[in-house]
Protein backbone atom coordinates (compact mmCIF):
# COMPACT_ATOMS: atom_id res chain seq x y z
CA UNK A 1 0.00 0.00 0.00
CA UNK A 2 2.79 2.48 1.00
CA UNK A 3 3.96 2.32 -2.67
CA UNK A 4 0.56 3.11 -4.17
CA UNK A 5 0.48 6.07 -1.25
CA UNK A 6 3.54 7.36 -2.98
CA UNK A 7 2.93 7.01 -6.20
CA UNK A 8 -0.41 9.40 -5.99
CA UNK A 9 1.55 12.03 -3.95
CA UNK A 10 4.26 11.92 -6.52
CA UNK A 11 1.58 11.93 -8.91
CA UNK A 12 -0.39 15.71 -7.40
CA UNK A 13 3.03 17.30 -6.72
CA UNK A 14 3.76 16.81 -10.76
CA UNK A 15 -0.14 18.55 -11.60
CA UNK A 16 0.18 21.09 -9.18
CA UNK A 17 0.25 23.32 -12.07
CA UNK A 18 -3.00 21.33 -13.23
CA UNK A 19 -4.92 21.69 -9.73
CA UNK A 20 -3.78 25.56 -9.55
CA UNK A 21 -5.52 26.06 -12.88
CA UNK A 22 -8.22 24.59 -11.86
CA UNK A 23 -9.16 26.61 -8.92
CA UNK A 24 -8.00 29.50 -10.84
CA UNK A 25 -11.06 28.77 -13.51
CA UNK A 26 -13.37 28.13 -10.14
CA UNK A 27 -12.49 31.78 -8.93
CA UNK A 28 -13.07 33.36 -11.77
CA UNK A 29 -16.39 32.45 -12.27
CA UNK A 30 -18.35 35.31 -10.27
CA UNK A 31 -20.75 33.03 -8.17
CA UNK A 32 -22.37 35.15 -6.12
CA UNK A 33 -25.57 33.17 -4.36
CA UNK A 34 -27.98 33.19 -7.18
CA UNK A 35 -26.14 33.22 -9.99
CA UNK A 36 -24.62 29.80 -9.77
CA UNK A 37 -25.11 28.35 -13.06
CA UNK A 38 -22.00 29.51 -15.13
CA UNK A 39 -19.95 27.94 -12.69
CA UNK A 40 -21.60 24.51 -12.36
CA UNK A 41 -21.88 24.53 -16.51
CA UNK A 42 -18.29 24.04 -15.96
CA UNK A 43 -18.31 21.84 -12.96
CA UNK A 44 -20.26 19.25 -14.49
CA UNK A 45 -18.69 19.34 -18.16
CA UNK A 46 -15.40 18.78 -16.06
CA UNK A 47 -16.37 15.60 -14.31
CA UNK A 48 -17.62 14.24 -17.43
CA UNK A 49 -14.68 14.80 -19.50
CA UNK A 50 -11.73 14.64 -17.32
CA UNK A 51 -13.13 12.05 -14.74
CA UNK A 52 -15.62 10.05 -16.72
CA UNK A 53 -18.38 10.24 -13.43
CA UNK A 54 -21.87 9.65 -13.72
CA UNK A 55 -23.15 13.45 -13.29
CA UNK A 56 -26.40 14.24 -11.93
CA UNK A 57 -27.61 17.46 -13.08
CA UNK A 58 -30.55 19.14 -11.19
CA UNK A 59 -33.06 22.61 -9.88
CA UNK A 60 -33.59 22.25 -6.32
CA UNK A 61 -37.48 21.94 -6.24
CA UNK A 62 -38.46 25.15 -3.73
CA UNK A 63 -41.81 23.01 -2.56
CA UNK A 64 -40.25 20.19 -1.72
CA UNK A 65 -37.36 21.45 0.44
CA UNK A 66 -40.60 23.79 2.31
CA UNK A 67 -41.99 20.73 3.21
CA UNK A 68 -38.54 19.31 5.46
CA UNK A 69 -37.75 20.09 8.60
CA UNK A 70 -34.32 21.30 7.73
CA UNK A 71 -35.64 24.05 5.24
CA UNK A 72 -34.25 27.37 6.12
CA UNK A 73 -36.60 30.41 4.19
CA UNK A 74 -35.16 31.86 1.13
CA UNK A 75 -36.61 34.63 -1.43
CA UNK A 76 -34.92 33.31 -4.49
CA UNK A 77 -36.01 30.10 -6.00
CA UNK A 78 -33.75 27.70 -7.55
CA UNK A 79 -34.79 28.23 -11.55
CA UNK A 80 -31.34 28.19 -13.60
CA UNK A 81 -29.15 27.34 -10.13
CA UNK A 82 -28.85 23.95 -10.08
CA UNK A 83 -26.71 20.97 -7.81
CA UNK A 84 -24.40 18.94 -9.47
CA UNK A 85 -23.11 15.84 -8.13
CA UNK A 86 -20.23 13.29 -9.49
CA UNK A 87 -20.63 10.00 -8.65
CA UNK A 88 -18.02 7.01 -9.23
CA UNK A 89 -19.58 3.97 -8.48
CA UNK A 90 -17.40 1.14 -6.64
CA UNK A 91 -17.91 -2.34 -6.12
CA UNK A 92 -18.86 -2.86 -2.35
CA UNK A 93 -16.06 -0.96 -0.39
CA UNK A 94 -17.35 1.38 2.02
CA UNK A 95 -18.59 5.32 0.43
CA UNK A 96 -17.38 8.38 1.04
CA UNK A 97 -19.17 11.36 -0.09
CA UNK A 98 -17.55 15.11 -0.59
CA UNK A 99 -19.62 18.17 -0.25
CA UNK A 100 -18.98 22.10 -1.03
CA UNK A 101 -20.54 25.06 -1.96
CA UNK A 102 -20.15 26.59 -5.43
CA UNK A 103 -21.94 30.22 -3.84
CA UNK A 104 -19.64 32.93 -2.38
CA UNK A 105 -21.03 36.16 -0.99
CA UNK A 106 -20.74 39.19 -3.07
CA UNK A 107 -17.39 41.16 -3.80
CA UNK A 108 -18.27 44.41 -2.25
CA UNK A 109 -16.04 47.37 -3.24
CA UNK A 110 -14.11 46.22 -5.86
CA UNK A 111 -11.34 49.03 -5.39
CA UNK A 112 -10.36 47.77 -2.24
CA UNK A 113 -9.21 44.60 -3.45
CA UNK A 114 -5.52 44.54 -4.75
CA UNK A 115 -6.37 41.92 -6.71
CA UNK A 116 -9.56 41.90 -9.17
CA UNK A 117 -12.21 39.89 -6.95
CA UNK A 118 -12.57 37.67 -10.01
CA UNK A 119 -8.90 37.52 -10.98
CA UNK A 120 -7.55 34.53 -9.48
CA UNK A 121 -4.24 36.18 -9.83
CA UNK A 122 -1.09 34.30 -7.71
CA UNK A 123 1.06 36.37 -5.80
CA UNK A 124 3.76 35.00 -3.10
CA UNK A 125 2.32 31.79 -2.72
CA UNK A 126 -1.40 32.81 -2.84
CA UNK A 127 -3.90 32.78 -5.06
CA UNK A 128 -6.26 35.72 -4.53
CA UNK A 129 -10.16 36.20 -5.44
CA UNK A 130 -13.64 36.41 -3.83
CA UNK A 131 -13.91 32.43 -2.89
CA UNK A 132 -10.45 31.63 -2.93
CA UNK A 133 -11.03 30.39 0.73
CA UNK A 134 -14.10 30.06 0.70
CA UNK A 135 -14.96 27.41 -0.53
CA UNK A 136 -13.38 26.58 -3.93
CA UNK A 137 -9.99 25.75 -3.23
CA UNK A 138 -11.90 22.97 -1.10
CA UNK A 139 -13.72 21.86 -4.53
CA UNK A 140 -10.52 21.87 -6.49
CA UNK A 141 -8.64 19.57 -3.45
CA UNK A 142 -11.80 16.75 -3.57
CA UNK A 143 -12.10 17.18 -7.12
CA UNK A 144 -8.46 17.14 -8.39
CA UNK A 145 -7.95 14.28 -5.58
CA UNK A 146 -10.33 11.98 -7.46
CA UNK A 147 -8.80 12.91 -10.90
CA UNK A 148 -5.36 11.57 -9.40
CA UNK A 149 -6.55 8.03 -8.43
CA UNK A 150 -8.36 7.63 -11.78
CA UNK A 151 -5.53 9.11 -14.30
CA UNK A 152 -2.84 6.07 -12.38
CA UNK A 153 -5.76 3.96 -12.96
CA UNK A 154 -6.73 2.99 -8.91
CA UNK A 155 -10.10 2.31 -8.67
CA UNK A 156 -11.68 2.95 -5.04
CA UNK A 157 -13.47 -0.19 -3.66
CA UNK A 158 -16.46 2.13 -2.45
CA UNK A 159 -18.66 4.70 -4.11
CA UNK A 160 -17.34 8.17 -3.78
CA UNK A 161 -19.67 10.94 -4.23
CA UNK A 162 -18.64 14.46 -4.99
CA UNK A 163 -20.84 16.94 -4.46
CA UNK A 164 -21.40 21.23 -5.68
CA UNK A 165 -24.40 22.63 -4.22
CA UNK A 166 -25.79 25.83 -4.21
CA UNK A 167 -27.04 28.22 -2.03
CA UNK A 168 -24.75 27.72 1.23
CA UNK A 169 -24.23 31.56 1.99
CA UNK A 170 -27.47 32.10 2.56
CA UNK A 171 -29.58 29.09 3.51
CA UNK A 172 -27.70 25.22 3.41
CA UNK A 173 -30.99 24.23 0.92
CA UNK A 174 -28.20 23.30 -1.88
CA UNK A 175 -26.97 19.98 0.58
CA UNK A 176 -30.47 19.82 2.14
CA UNK A 177 -31.75 19.18 -1.56
CA UNK A 178 -28.69 16.50 -2.07
CA UNK A 179 -30.04 14.68 0.66
CA UNK A 180 -33.34 14.97 -0.58
CA UNK A 181 -31.87 13.69 -3.71
CA UNK A 182 -31.31 10.46 -2.18
CA UNK A 183 -27.16 11.10 -2.04
CA UNK A 184 -25.62 9.68 1.26
CA UNK A 185 -22.68 7.54 2.27
CA UNK A 186 -20.98 5.59 4.81
CA UNK A 187 -19.18 8.92 5.71
CA UNK A 188 -18.35 12.35 4.98
CA UNK A 189 -15.74 15.18 4.45
CA UNK A 190 -16.22 18.72 4.09
CA UNK A 191 -14.64 20.75 2.43
CA UNK A 192 -15.14 24.19 3.97
CA UNK A 193 -12.32 26.14 5.45
CA UNK A 194 -10.92 24.71 8.29
CA UNK A 195 -7.05 26.19 8.10
CA UNK A 196 -5.90 22.72 7.62
CA UNK A 197 -7.42 21.49 10.92
CA UNK A 198 -9.88 18.63 11.04
CA UNK A 199 -12.39 19.54 12.34
CA UNK A 200 -15.53 17.16 13.59
CA UNK A 201 -18.15 19.85 15.10
CA UNK A 202 -19.18 23.23 13.96
CA UNK A 203 -21.05 26.53 15.50
CA UNK A 204 -24.53 27.25 15.11
CA UNK A 205 -25.69 30.49 14.20
CA UNK A 206 -29.22 32.34 14.90
CA UNK A 207 -30.30 35.49 13.39
CA UNK A 208 -32.67 37.69 15.25
CA UNK A 209 -34.62 41.03 14.65
CA UNK A 210 -35.27 43.17 18.19
CA UNK A 211 -38.11 46.31 17.44
CA UNK A 212 -37.53 49.05 19.77
CA UNK A 213 -40.74 51.60 20.15
CA UNK A 214 -40.62 54.88 21.69
CA UNK A 215 -43.45 57.80 22.09
CA UNK A 216 -43.67 59.79 19.01
CA UNK A 217 -43.33 63.63 19.18
CA UNK A 218 -42.70 66.81 17.56
CA UNK A 219 -39.11 67.76 17.13
CA UNK A 220 -39.46 71.15 18.59
CA UNK A 221 -41.10 69.52 22.09
CA UNK A 222 -39.04 65.97 21.53
CA UNK A 223 -38.81 65.73 25.36
CA UNK A 224 -42.46 65.06 25.27
CA UNK A 225 -41.34 61.69 23.33
CA UNK A 226 -39.41 58.52 24.21
CA UNK A 227 -36.42 58.30 22.09
CA UNK A 228 -35.99 54.75 20.40
CA UNK A 229 -32.39 55.43 19.94
CA UNK A 230 -31.51 55.78 23.42
CA UNK A 231 -34.12 52.67 24.12
CA UNK A 232 -32.25 50.82 20.96
CA UNK A 233 -28.71 50.99 22.66
CA UNK A 234 -30.30 50.21 26.01
CA UNK A 235 -30.78 46.85 23.90
CA UNK A 236 -27.43 46.56 22.45
CA UNK A 237 -25.91 46.62 25.51
CA UNK A 238 -28.24 44.13 26.92
CA UNK A 239 -27.06 41.74 23.77
CA UNK A 240 -23.28 42.26 24.98
CA UNK A 241 -24.37 41.11 28.68
CA UNK A 242 -26.25 38.32 27.05
CA UNK A 243 -22.42 37.26 25.29
CA UNK A 244 -20.70 37.96 28.61
CA UNK A 245 -23.50 35.71 30.83
CA UNK A 246 -23.04 32.90 27.87
CA UNK A 247 -18.77 33.40 28.04
CA UNK A 248 -19.57 32.21 31.46
CA UNK A 249 -21.53 29.86 31.60
CA UNK A 250 -20.66 27.64 27.97
CA UNK A 251 -18.01 25.48 26.96
CA UNK A 252 -17.01 22.62 24.72
CA UNK A 253 -13.80 20.36 24.39
CA UNK A 254 -13.09 21.49 21.03
CA UNK A 255 -13.80 25.12 21.50
CA UNK A 256 -10.85 26.04 24.38
CA UNK A 257 -11.82 29.89 24.18
CA UNK A 258 -15.11 30.33 23.74
CA UNK A 259 -15.03 33.83 23.78
CA UNK A 260 -14.25 33.05 19.36
CA UNK A 261 -17.15 30.43 19.53
CA UNK A 262 -19.75 31.71 20.50
CA UNK A 263 -19.92 35.71 19.52
CA UNK A 264 -23.75 37.30 20.14
CA UNK A 265 -23.77 40.77 18.47
CA UNK A 266 -25.90 42.90 17.00
CA UNK A 267 -24.85 44.04 13.16
CA UNK A 268 -26.98 46.68 12.17
CA UNK A 269 -28.85 49.53 14.05
CA UNK A 270 -31.38 51.26 12.09
CA UNK A 271 -33.97 54.22 13.46
CA UNK A 272 -36.16 57.19 12.79
CA UNK A 273 -37.33 58.22 9.43
CA UNK A 274 -36.22 61.62 8.45
CA UNK A 275 -33.17 64.00 9.69
CA UNK A 276 -35.53 66.16 11.37
CA UNK A 277 -37.50 63.91 12.49
CA UNK A 278 -38.04 62.25 16.49
CA UNK A 279 -37.18 58.81 16.33
CA UNK A 280 -39.80 56.61 17.51
CA UNK A 281 -38.33 53.40 16.12
CA UNK A 282 -35.77 51.38 15.91
CA UNK A 283 -34.87 47.96 14.61
CA UNK A 284 -32.16 46.01 15.57
CA UNK A 285 -30.59 42.63 13.75
CA UNK A 286 -28.25 40.33 14.84
CA UNK A 287 -26.83 36.58 15.40
CA UNK A 288 -26.33 34.21 18.34
CA UNK A 289 -23.41 31.55 17.85
CA UNK A 290 -24.10 28.22 19.54
CA UNK A 291 -22.14 25.34 20.09
CA UNK A 292 -22.60 21.44 19.14
CA UNK A 293 -23.49 20.34 22.67
CA UNK A 294 -26.38 23.63 22.95
CA UNK A 295 -29.93 23.10 22.33
CA UNK A 296 -30.83 26.20 20.00
CA UNK A 297 -34.33 26.65 21.07
CA UNK A 298 -33.65 26.82 24.07
CA UNK A 299 -30.43 29.64 24.12
CA UNK A 300 -34.07 31.65 21.78
CA UNK A 301 -35.68 31.23 25.01
CA UNK A 302 -32.76 32.51 27.54
CA UNK A 303 -31.80 35.75 24.89
CA UNK A 304 -35.60 36.43 24.91
CA UNK A 305 -36.05 36.25 28.52
CA UNK A 306 -33.23 38.18 29.01
CA UNK A 307 -34.28 41.11 26.71
CA UNK A 308 -37.80 41.16 28.72
CA UNK A 309 -35.83 41.57 32.06
CA UNK A 310 -33.68 44.57 30.95
CA UNK A 311 -36.52 46.43 29.35
CA UNK A 312 -38.27 45.81 32.61
CA UNK A 313 -35.73 47.81 34.59
CA UNK A 314 -36.97 50.61 32.24
CA UNK A 315 -39.76 53.26 33.15
CA UNK A 316 -40.65 53.37 29.47
CA UNK A 317 -39.82 50.04 27.98
CA UNK A 318 -41.59 48.34 31.18
CA UNK A 319 -44.85 48.89 29.16
CA UNK A 320 -43.41 48.94 26.00
CA UNK A 321 -41.69 45.40 25.19
CA UNK A 322 -39.08 45.56 22.75
CA UNK A 323 -40.48 43.07 20.20
CA UNK A 324 -37.87 39.67 19.43
CA UNK A 325 -38.17 37.68 16.47
CA UNK A 326 -35.59 34.76 15.22
CA UNK A 327 -35.63 35.26 11.47
CA UNK A 328 -33.77 34.67 8.54
CA UNK A 329 -30.83 32.42 8.45
CA UNK A 330 -30.67 29.78 11.19
CA UNK A 331 -28.12 26.65 11.38
CA UNK A 332 -28.20 24.10 13.86
CA UNK A 333 -24.92 23.36 15.03
CA UNK A 334 -23.68 19.92 14.93
CA UNK A 335 -20.64 17.49 15.81
CA UNK A 336 -19.61 13.52 15.47
CA UNK A 337 -17.22 11.74 17.85
CA UNK A 338 -13.61 13.06 17.88
CA UNK A 339 -12.71 8.94 17.52
CA UNK A 340 -15.29 8.28 14.88
CA UNK A 341 -13.77 6.26 11.90
CA UNK A 342 -13.71 9.08 9.55
CA UNK A 343 -11.95 11.00 11.85
CA UNK A 344 -9.17 8.68 12.33
CA UNK A 345 -9.20 7.54 8.51
CA UNK A 346 -8.62 11.49 7.77
CA UNK A 347 -6.07 11.98 10.76
CA UNK A 348 -4.51 8.87 9.86
CA UNK A 349 -3.93 10.34 6.08
CA UNK A 350 -2.81 13.23 7.26
CA UNK A 351 -0.38 12.05 9.37
CA UNK A 352 1.24 10.22 6.30
CA UNK A 353 1.51 13.27 3.82
CA UNK A 354 2.42 15.85 6.65
CA UNK A 355 4.43 13.95 9.08
CA UNK A 356 3.15 15.33 11.97
CA UNK A 357 -0.05 15.46 14.03
CA UNK A 358 -3.51 17.28 12.58
CA UNK A 359 -4.91 19.62 15.25
CA UNK A 360 -8.19 18.54 15.88
CA UNK A 361 -10.67 21.16 16.79
CA UNK A 362 -14.46 22.56 16.25
CA UNK A 363 -15.28 25.37 13.19
CA UNK A 364 -15.68 28.69 14.31
CA UNK A 365 -18.87 29.15 11.55
CA UNK A 366 -21.92 27.11 10.70
CA UNK A 367 -21.99 24.29 8.06
CA UNK A 368 -23.42 21.85 6.24
CA UNK A 369 -22.47 18.81 8.25
CA UNK A 370 -25.54 19.63 10.08
CA UNK A 371 -27.59 18.46 7.59
CA UNK A 372 -25.33 15.80 6.27
CA UNK A 373 -25.40 14.67 9.66
CA UNK A 374 -29.31 14.92 11.00
CA UNK A 375 -30.91 13.96 7.56
CA UNK A 376 -28.64 12.76 5.84
CA UNK A 377 -27.12 9.71 7.61
CA UNK A 378 -23.76 10.35 6.48
CA UNK A 379 -21.44 11.20 9.57
CA UNK A 380 -19.01 14.16 8.27
CA UNK A 381 -15.95 15.74 9.00
CA UNK A 382 -14.75 19.33 8.04
CA UNK A 383 -11.31 19.22 6.61
CA UNK A 384 -10.19 22.05 3.76
CA UNK A 385 -7.53 24.14 2.66
CA UNK A 386 -9.25 27.52 2.60
CA UNK A 387 -8.35 29.40 5.89
CA UNK A 388 -10.97 30.23 8.53
CA UNK A 389 -10.06 33.85 8.57
CA UNK A 390 -10.35 34.71 5.21
CA UNK A 391 -14.23 33.34 5.48
CA UNK A 392 -16.01 36.62 3.54
CA UNK A 393 -12.21 38.91 3.43
CA UNK A 394 -11.84 42.17 0.86
CA UNK A 395 -8.70 40.70 -0.51
CA UNK A 396 -9.29 37.37 0.20
CA UNK A 397 -6.95 34.30 -0.21
CA UNK A 398 -5.72 30.81 0.00
CA UNK A 399 -2.71 29.30 0.14
CA UNK A 400 -1.29 27.72 -2.45
CA UNK A 401 0.82 25.13 -0.89
CA UNK A 402 -2.14 24.32 1.30
CA UNK A 403 -4.68 23.36 -1.56
CA UNK A 404 -1.90 20.97 -2.85
CA UNK A 405 -1.16 19.15 0.49
CA UNK A 406 -5.11 19.15 0.94
CA UNK A 407 -5.57 17.39 -2.45
CA UNK A 408 -3.07 14.84 -1.27
CA UNK A 409 -4.76 14.21 2.41
CA UNK A 410 -8.02 13.87 0.44
CA UNK A 411 -6.61 11.45 -2.31
CA UNK A 412 -5.08 9.18 0.64
CA UNK A 413 -8.34 9.58 2.79
CA UNK A 414 -10.71 7.95 -0.40
CA UNK A 415 -7.79 4.97 -0.55
CA UNK A 416 -8.33 4.34 3.19
CA UNK A 417 -11.60 4.42 3.76
CA UNK A 418 -13.20 3.07 0.68
CA UNK A 419 -10.08 0.46 -0.28
CA UNK A 420 -8.77 0.34 -3.71
CA UNK A 421 -8.09 -2.32 -7.04
CA UNK A 422 -5.07 -0.98 -9.65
Amino acid sequence: MQSVYNRVLKHIDVKHREIVDFLKKLVSFPSVTGEEAGIQGFIADFLVDELGLVVDVWEPSLEELKRHAGYVPVELGYENRPNVVGVYRGRGGRSLLFNGHVDVIPAGYEKSWIHGPWSAEVSQGRLYGRGASDMKAGLAAYTMAMKALLDLGIKPKGDVILEYVVDEELSGNGTLAAILRGYKADAGISAETSSMRIQPACIGRIWFEIDVYGKPAGIQRRWEGVNAIHKGYKIVKAVEEFEEIRIGEASHPLYPDVREAIPCIVGTFSAGSYPSAFPDFCKLRGSIATLPNEDSNEVKRRFKEHIENTAKLDPWMRNHQPEVRFTGYFAEPSEIPTDHPIVNTLSDAYRKVMKQEPIISGRLGAADIRFLNKYGSTPTVIFGPGLTEQMHAVNEYVNVGDVVTATKVMALAILEWCGFDE
